[in-house]
């Protein structure tokens, strides 16, 4: 994408209603007035808040949010200009019921309030194979704990992704932290028993995957609270 174009997304996500920008420094000196406001203030309702963390281009929240109008979706990335399109789709469909925050993940303890977030989506992070950039694997144990303190108890998670590295690498870390796993499967496309809110939903780039013959994986698990 040129520069140009980045650009002129952002400029546009400015003017979007469904979009929120916080900065870095409003967020740390907790100067942020949708924290604990998302539901009654954002939404102006009372119903279930779902995030999508890394939501790329927002496809996934967009999708779900026209098949559960009884929930609230928030698309969660630091790229605007990706996430445009799915706001900009939002709007044109009058979807109230979902809406889009550029911010980095490390920083939700600081967008949301103890226990006001009921489910979280993770899907097609990057593994972040190489030991290095384990910090920023969206499933490691320090994301596993601000996620804890967002959700409320019983708050679901769910990790979809391509990657059968990332899928093993939750999954043991999950067994070892004696978290509760309410489902998993490495191939939630060849499971009859895969729940549908997974498999009735596909990204651009996960109906690619198939055509390859990827196997798409799937967890879905809740956190004890400490």
């Amino acid at each position: 994408m040129g520069s140009k174009n980045k650009l002129k997304r952002f400029k546009e996500n400015e003017s979007f209603g469904n979009v929120v920008q916080p900065t870095r420094e409003d967020l740390l000196n907790e100067n942020f007035p949708w924290k604990g406001n998302w539901k009654q203030g954002f939404f102006k309702n009372d119903q279930p808040l779902v995030l999508e963390l890394g939501c790329g281009k927002g496809e996934y929240s967009v999708n779900l949010a026209q098949k559960y109008p009884g929930k609230n979706f928030l698309g969660v990335d630091i790229k605007g200009a990706r996430f445009w399109r799915g706001a900009k789709t939002a709007l044109a469909e009058n979807l109230v019921n979902v809406g889009f925050l550029r911010t980095q993940i490390e920083l939700i303890t600081h967008c949301f309030a103890e226990g006001e977030v009921d489910e979280i989506w993770i899907t097609f992070p990057d593994p972040q194979i190489k030991y290095k950039r384990t910090k920023h694997r969206l499933t490691n144990e320090e994301f596993l704990d601000k996620y804890r303190k967002v959700l409320k108890p019983e708050g679901i998670i769910h990790l979809k992704t391509d990657s059968e590295f990332m899928h093993g690498y939750t999954l043991g870390l999950l067994h070892g932290l004696g978290e509760k796993i309410n489902y998993a499967h490495h191939d939630v496309y060849g499971s009859t028993g895969s729940p549908e809110e997974v498999t009735s939903i596909q990204t651009f780039y996960e109906s690619q995957y198939l055509e390859k013959g990827k196997k798409i994986t799937y967890v879905s698990f809740q956190l004890a609270f400490k």
